[in-house]
């Protein structure tokens, strides 16, 4: 298992940004690369990265359980996570997480049969006065959901 000298390359200029002897500081970029390259981290990707990393693989590991943004397995082509931490939940997360689950057919760390939709739940990501909110793939926020505005993400996502 490797990934792509373009993503290679990503990681190194990662790694630069560190001292040489602190690369090991750069697993979470280098996660988040292979997982894009890859669209999952199977523990041979995380074997592989802490080898890249000159680091132990129970550390990388560690590093990929404890964050949510992370896949471990298989997931659809959009993973939609979504804020259930108490001030998006003040909001209407609750209501947004039931409607997104009736829209989809599926609960939390479910997919859609055909691949298309991951659903998750979250924690906190830092934008607590623009619940309820949802992170797509890991990359873009939406904010201040409604049953309308999940309509047309869901939409704009098929």
């Amino acid at each position: 298992m490797s990934l792509s000298a373009a993503s290679l390359s990503q990681i190194d200029k990662e790694i630069a940004k560190y001292p040489a002897d602190r690369k090991q500081s750069a697993v979470m970029a280098a996660l988040r690369i292979a997982q894009v390259e890859k669209g999952w981290l199977a523990n041979e990707t995380l074997e592989f990265v802490a080898e890249y990393l000159g680091m132990p693989a129970i550390a990388v590991y560690e590093v990929a359980t404890f964050y949510n943004m992370y896949d471990l397995e298989p997931c659809g082509r959009h993973k939609i996570t979504v804020c259930t931490n108490l001030p998006c939940q003040l909001q209407g997360a609750d209501t947004v997480a039931d409607y997104l689950k009736q829209k989809l057919g599926i609960g939390f760390g479910e997919t859609t049969p055909d691949g298309r939709f991951t659903l998750k739940e979250g924690e906190c990501f830092g934008t607590c006065g623009s619940g309820p909110l949802c992170l797509h793939n890991n990359h873009k926020m939406h904010t201040h959901l409604s049953p309308e505005t999940v309509d047309k993400l869901l939409d704009e996502l098929k």
